[in-house]
C-alpha cells in the first residue's frame, strides 16, 4: 500500500493542486491512501524546518510531500514538493493534472477559509472540556511553591491547562476536584509522642473544614506523606464527614517497595510482581502479605503465555532471607519515610488517582487506606489498609478473596496502636501506650530487676531502648510459628515499624528538645 503525506500552506496555490490530484488517485487506486497536512501561513516557515530538521531533508517551499513507508518499518521518504509528485504520478500511474492557476488560487483561498473554521472548530470543543481542579497541600515557603509553578510550566504538558499558588486560607481547594495532602509541620515543639499527635487535628481540622466549604461536591481527598498517613486520614475524615467516603490514604508506596525487594532477590522486574497486601498502618506497624502475590513472565524452567504466573512464596527459597532481611529491609524503610520520597511518592499518587477514576487492572489486588466497617475483624472507626479493587469511579473492598484471615494476635498488635493515636489526637485518651506482647511484657520486667550498678547502665541508654520497644521485636515470639515455618507454609510476612519516636528522635536539638518533624 502506497500512502503519501502532502503537506503545504493554507493558502498556497501548489497544495491545492497537488491535493486535488491525490484526491483523485485514491478515488480511483484501490492502494493509494492520502494524509493532509495544512498549516497558517504565518507559521508554515517553522513548521516545514521542524520537519526537515527531525527528518534530515531539505525542502524550502509548499508543498512538501513524502511516502510513509509502512509495509516496511523503514523512514519516510521523502518525494520532494508540487513538481517531484507530479512526475511520480505521470510516471507510475500515467495521470497528470489540467488544473489553470485561476482554479488554483480559487481553491487555495477556500483551503484557506477551511482551515480556520476547522482551528475555530477545535477551540470550541476545547471550551466543553473542564479540568480537574487539582490542589496539592506544601509546607514549602512561597519562593519555592514559585519555582514549582515554573518547573510544572516548562513540562509543557498538552493535558495541562494552567498551574497557579494560592496563599489566601478561604480560597484554599475552591473548587477542587482532586486534593492530596502531604506531609503537614507546625513551628511549636513538641516533648513528647502525645503532644506530636495533638498537633496534628488543628490542621486536619482546618483542612476538613475548608474542603467542606469549597471544594467540589466530588471532590476526591488522597493522603500520603512519611508520618502519621492513617491518623491524617481519620482526621479528614472526622472533620469533613460529607466527603469522608471520598477520603483514602495511599499505600501503594510500601507496595511497590516490597515488589522492589522480592524482584531484587529473584532478579526480575517489579512489575512482573503483583498482588502483594499491604495490612495495617501504612506508615507505622503493617504486615506484608505475600499469600495472594504473584509473579508473571519469570525466567525459570516453567515457561508460559503473558497471562501465566506463579506463586512467589514457591521461588523463594531462601526462608532465612524472608524471615530477616526482607522483613528488615521494609521496616527500616517505612521507619525513615523513605517510602515515601520523591519520585516514589509522585508515582504512588498518580497510580491510585488513575486507578479511582479509570479503573484499577483486572483481577489485581490493590492496597488502600480506607475506614473499616468491620472487614476482616478490624475494628470499625480507624484507617486501615487493607485490599481493595477500583470500579466505576470508586473502590471497592475485597472481601471476595479467600484464606487471608488474620489471626487475632497479629490484628490486635495491628490495631493497638491506630486506637490510641485517633484517641489521644482527639483528647478521648491522655497517654499513648506501646502495644507489647507477653514476650516483650517479660523482657521488660527481666531489666527492670536487674542489680543497681546494671540498671543504671541500662538507664543510660534508655532514650534508644524507648524508641525501639514500641514496636522493637520484629517478630515477636508467638507470632514467629506463623513466619518461620517453611515457605510451602508461609502464610503471613509481618512488619513492625514505629513511625512516632523515630520521627521525633530524629529530630532532637542538640540541648535534648524534640522538635516535631
Amino acid at each position: 500500500m502506497a500512502k503519501f503525506v502532502i503537506a503545504g500552506r493554507a493558502n498556497c496555490p501548489y497544495y491545492a493542486k497537488a491535493e486535488l490530484l491525490a484526491d483523485y488517485l485514491q478515488k480511483n487506486l484501490p492502494d493509494f491512501r492520502i494524509h493532509k497536512i495544512t498549516q497558517r501561513p504565518e507559521v508554515w516557515e517553522e513548521w516545514l524546518n521542524d520537519v526537515c530538521e527531525k527528518n534530515k531533508w531539505s525542502q524550502k517551499n509548499s508543498p512538501i510531500i513524502w511516502r510513509e513507508l509502512l509495509d516496511r518499518g523503514g523512514k519516510c521518504l521523502l518525494l520532494g514538493g508540487y513538481n517531484e509528485f507530479l512526475e511520480h504520478a505521470q510516471l507510475y500511474y500515467n495521470v497528470t493534472s489540467s488544473m489553470t492557476t485561476q482554479q488554483m488560487m480559487v481553491i487555495a483561498q477556500e483551503n484557506l477559509g477551511a482551515h480556520i473554521e476547522n482551528e475555530l472548530q477545535e477551540e470550541a470543543l476545547k471550551g466543553f472540556i473542564h479540568p480537574l481542579q487539582v490542589w496539592i497541600t506544601s509546607k514549602q515557603v512561597e519562593e519555592h511553591l514559585k519555582n514549582l509553578v515554573m518547573e510544572t510550566q516548562d513540562l509543557a504538558s498538552p493535558v495541562l491547562r494552567s498551574v497557579s499558588i494560592c496563599t489566601n486560607v478561604e480560597e484554599a481547594f475552591r473548587q477542587a476536584h482532586v486534593v492530596v495532602i502531604l506531609d503537614d509541620t507546625t513551628e511549636q515543639e513538641v516533648h513528647t509522642l502525645e503532644d506530636c499527635l495533638r498537633r496534628r487535628v488543628p490542621l486536619c481540622r482546618l483542612y476538613g473544614g475548608l474542603i467542606e466549604k469549597n471544594a467540589h461536591a466530588s471532590v476526591r481527598v488522597i493522603v500520603g506523606g512519611k508520618t502519621f498517613v492513617n491518623l491524617k486520614t481519620i482526621l479528614l475524615m472526622t472533620y469533613a464527614p460529607n466527603v469522608a467516603h471520598n477520603i483514602i490514604a495511599v499505600a501503594l508506596g510500601v507496595e511497590g517497595e516490597a515488589k522492589a525487594a522480592l524482584a531484587r532477590k529473584l532478579k526480575t522486574s517489579p512489575s512482573c510482581i503483583k498482588d502483594v497486601i499491604i495490612w495495617g498502618n501504612i506508615t507505622g506497624n503493617n504486615y506484608i502479605d505475600l499469600r495472594k502475590a504473584r509473579i508473571y513472565r519469570y525466567d525459570s524452567a516453567i515457561w508460559g503465555p503473558l497471562h501465566y504466573s506463579r506463586p512467589v512464596l514457591n521461588l523463594i527459597f531462601d526462608s532465612e532471607w524472608l524471615k530477616r532481611e526482607f522483613v528488615e529491609t521494609l521496616k527500616k524503610l517505612t521507619g525513615t519515610g523513605r517510602q515515601f520520597g520523591g519520585i516514589l511518592a509522585a508515582h504512588s499518587i498518580a497510580t491510585t488517582l488513575k486507578y479511582w477514576y479509570h479503573g484499577s487492572p483486572p483481577g489485581e489486588i490493590v492496597s488502600l487506606g480506607v475506614l473499616s466497617e468491620g472487614q476482616f475483624g478490624i475494628p470499625e472507626g480507624i484507617v486501615f489498609s487493607m485490599p481493595v479493587k477500583f470500579e466505576n469511579g470508586t473502590w471497592v473492598v475485597r472481601t471476595d478473596l479467600e484464606d487471608i484471615e488474620i489471626s487475632e494476635k497479629i490484628m490486635t498488635r495491628m490495631t493497638s496502636d491506630l486506637i490510641q493515636e485517633k484517641l489521644v489526637a482527639l483528647g478521648d485518651m491522655i497517654n499513648f501506650h506501646p502495644y507489647q506482647s507477653e514476650t516483650e511484657v517479660a523482657k521488660r520486667d527481666e531489666r527492670i530487676s536487674l542489680p543497681t550498678a546494671e540498671y543504671t547502665q541500662e538507664e543510660q541508654r534508655i532514650p534508644d531502648e524507648r524508641k525501639d520497644s514500641m514496636y522493637s521485636d520484629l517478630i515477636p515470639e508467638e507470632e514467629k510459628d506463623l513466619i518461620m515455618s517453611d515457605v510451602d507454609s508461609l502464610d503471613l510476612i509481618p512488619q513492625a515499624v514505629s513511625e512516632k519516636l523515630q520521627s521525633l528522635d530524629a529530630t532532637n536539638d542538640p540541648e535534648g528538645k524534640t522538635m516535631e518533624p
